[in-house]
């Protein structure tokens, strides 16, 4: 049960070793300029490998519960649905139902626990395996593995490498399932990862480069942290630290922005209607001015 990029290694080290019974997907929805619909990527995937995929669009309905059992599974596994399972569909499975989450819980529970750890400055994440109950991200933990985040990590590398963590440790989980013991969460450091809203994606260059740092990793590629140049919308998509200061959003020389404090370099940009570029190919056909707002 899963939807997007983020899902695939898992659904392809379980196709390549395990019987899968079904593949559950988010329907697809409308995308593109034409807005025709677009199924999600572990759809696509699924029926590449011949897999039956259902995209209910809610799993409340006795209907679809009952579809669902009838798959008589031994385990479902579940990696960025982003739908509710009822206590039903929880318990039809013979071994229940394990959640692959992307954050050491019970720090990060619920929607955005990537992007959470990098605007939070954590120095570490990573995955667990984890039995679902009806709690949001409360179950017990199977199986953890952690991974430093980097200084120039953004959303989009830590899901590449944590995804494939996950992939790992899920085929170890199936594999021990009978003999793992589950470790009940701690009662204390829990976080929750509130889903993104774009409104946090405008740069305050005001802010310390510490904070404007992490903004552009966490926030790239989706939504993209942005700012002003002139009167156009630029993206920040990668960033470092970097020496220099000066009034907040003063380009100092390339494209190495001055902050409240400290100032970051950014090192890829998008501008409106274009393709990503590193600053050095963006310099070459863009006159910035000498300040970003």
């Amino acid at each position: 049960m899963g939807t997007p990029e983020f899902s695939l290694p898992v659904l392809q080290a379980l196709a390549a070793q395990h019987e899968i019974a079904a593949v559950y997907s988010q329907p697809p929805r409308p995308a593109g300029r034409g807005k025709a619909d677009r199924k999600s990527p572990v759809q696509v995937c699924a029926e590449n490998l011949g897999i039956p995929v259902c995209y209910p669009v809610s799993l409340r309905s006795e209907t679809v519960q009952h579809e669902f059992a009838m798959l008589r599974s031994d385990v479902a596994v579940v990696v960025a649905y982003g739908l509710i399972l009822p206590a039903a569909v929880l318990a039809a499975p013979r071994l229940g139902c394990l959640n692959i989450h992307a954050s050491l819980l019970p720090r990060w529970r619920g929607a955005a626990p990537i992007h959470r750890a990098i605007l939070a400055g954590d120095a570490d994440t990573g995955v667990c395996i984890m039995q679902m109950d009806a709690g949001l991200d409360t179950g017990p933990v199977l199986l953890r593995q952690s991974t430093p985040i980097g200084a120039v990590d953004t959303t989009a590398s830590l899901q590449e490498r944590l995804s494939r963590i996950g992939a790992d440790l899920i085929l170890q989980a199936l594999a021990n399932l009978q003999t793992l013991t589950p470790d009940p969460q701690a009662a204390d450091g829990i976080t929750y990862a509130q889903k993104i809203d774009k409104a946090e994606a405008r740069i305050d260059w005001t802010r310390p480069a510490l904070q404007v740092d992490r903004q552009i990793r966490g926030l790239s590629p989706f939504p993209g942290a942005w700012c002003l140049a002139g009167t156009e919308r630029l993206k920040l998509l990668r960033c470092r630290l970097a020496d220099g200061a000066g009034p907040p959003g003063q380009i100092l020389h390339g494209l190495t922005v001055a902050c409240g404090s400290g100032a970051v370099e950014i090192t890829e940009a998008q501008r409106e209607g274009k393709r990503p570029a590193s600053a050095q190919d963006l310099l070459h056909g863009f006159t910035l001015p000498e300040r970003l707002t």
